[in-house]
């Protein structure tokens, strides 16, 4: 659930209700990312024998379509939204830091459990059945490439009790500060020409762009007249223009995701914006019982949507070439005329297949989580911060490797190690308050 929570001045109280056209925005966000990774996938057999290739990379024109494509920015925003008011929610009834972690490792760490081990254990059987081990490494790779988003969001999510603890104090400075880190990160690429230093911004770009979500969260955003969010919206634009089009950065704003740049802080502050601005009729749509139903749906499993949507892309092009090598099935030249009359049956395709998966292992992401109570902890105890590493680690393995059955392997022992810590911290936290007297708790 998320909340609409504005800040009454004349009592220092926070007022919340629910906000539905955050949700409504994120399951929009959520269903193109499916889409356009679908658009994506370019799947034929050519001179050299089969293809499966990001069919993007070679869109000519496609660096204007990415600016309002790219997704990103606007998702971290309304992830910060949902992290502000679930943690103030947790803080007012007297959870501590690391409640508040504890029960998001455990929503994030739990299904990445269960397609990791799955996608591991088909690629072992493509092996073991004799498909060529470059396209297993090429699936394995693909699949892999959206994890990136687990991986920080665990690191973000993490960080959420700090850094609402610092907007409240100095909000303009909290953002401003990480904002500089992310600009300085990538001045220092830029200047010594290594570009994994950009890597770094997998945390200053994506926790500066949640900041903004603390904003909306606390409606300091609409406390501008439209005038003024449109002012800045433009000038953002205006500002990644210059920047991108003239200056050093790419048009691009999918090259500007990997590694992250400033440009999507920009790009994101644009979108905010946009959001606050349409965000009264946004909550009218939201509202109408089918479209809520609709909403509720995907937010409840939206973790299963985006972890398994690229495995079943996959599984997907893997039948298209088996048709298309026993029953000569035509596989149109990705791009061609004929690729692009078959992406709406294509799209279609993909998202009746999707449906019947999350619908199977949607559970796993709505499963019951042991009951916390007040730790009595105010900052992160050594084994939450040990989960929080070894589940972001665990995403870096699966991207380094792309699913090699090693780092497979691997990457299961930490999460399983994570959800391990995860467990014992909550055993603990209630053991410690069933030996609280009740008049105490």
């Amino acid at each position: 659930m998320t909340t609409l929570t504005g800040i009454d001045s004349r009592r220092g109280t926070t007022a919340k209700t629910r906000d539905r056209s955050v949700d409504l925005v994120r399951a929009i966000l959520l269903i193109v990312v499916v889409g356009l990774h679908s658009i994506m996938a370019g799947v034929g057999v050519g001179a050299g024998g089969i293809v499966m290739e990001n069919a993007l990379d070679n869109l000519p024109g496609f660096a204007p379509v990415s600016w309002f494509v790219q997704v990103m920015p606007l998702f971290f925003v309304l992830g910060g939204f949902s992290s502000f008011t679930q943690w103030t929610r947790m803080r007012e009834r007297g959870h501590s830091p690391a409640d508040y972690v504890v029960t998001r490792l455990h929503r994030l760490l739990l299904p990445a459990v269960a397609v990791i081990g799955t996608v591991a254990a088909a690629l072992l059987v493509m092996t073991i059945i004799g498909v060529p081990a470059d396209l297993i490494a090429t699936a394995g790779f693909r699949i892999s490439q959206p994890l990136w988003f687990l991986g920080v969001y665990v690191l973000c999510s993490a960080l959420v009790p700090l850094l609402v603890g610092a907007h409240e104090r100095r909000p303009v400075l909290s953002l401003a500060l990480l904002g500089t880190a992310a600009l300085s990160v990538d001045m220092l690429r830029a200047s010594t020409g290594i570009s994994g230093l950009g890597f770094v911004n997998l945390v200053f770009v994506w926790l500066t762009v949640q900041q903004l979500g603390f904003w909306l969260a606390e409606g300091r955003c609409e406390r501008w007249g439209v005038r003024t969010r449109v002012a800045v919206g433009v000038a953002a634009l205006l500002a990644l223009f210059l920047l991108s089009v003239p200056g050093p950065y790419s048009p691009d704003m999918y090259e500007n995701l990997n590694p992250p740049t400033i440009c999507l802080i920009l790009l994101g502050i644009a979108q905010l914006m946009l959001f606050t601005v349409l965000r009264a009729r946004l909550r009218e749509v939201a509202e109408r019982p089918r479209i809520a139903g609709l909403v509720n749906a995907v937010g409840a499993r939206s973790m299963t949507i985006y972890l398994w949507h690229m495995p079943v892309i996959i599984a997907l092009a893997a039948g298209l070439l088996f048709l298309n090598a026993t029953v000569a099935v035509p596989l149109p030249d990705p791009l061609s005329a004929g690729w692009w009359l078959t992406r709406p049956f294509w799209l279609v395709a993909v998202g009746l297949a999707v449906i019947p998966v999350v619908a199977r292992l949607g559970w796993i992401e709505g499963a019951k989580r042991a009951e916390l109570f007040l730790s009595g902890t105010r900052m992160l105890t050594p084994r939450v911060i040990a989960a929080v590493l070894l589940g972001a680690g665990a995403v870096l393995v699966i991207l380094v490797t792309g699913f090699a059955l090693g780092g497979a392997i691997i990457a299961l022992g930490m999460l399983a190690a994570a959800l391990r810590l995860v467990a014992v911290t909550g055993a603990r936290s209630t053991a410690r308050s069933a030996a609280v007297p009740a008049h105490h708790q």
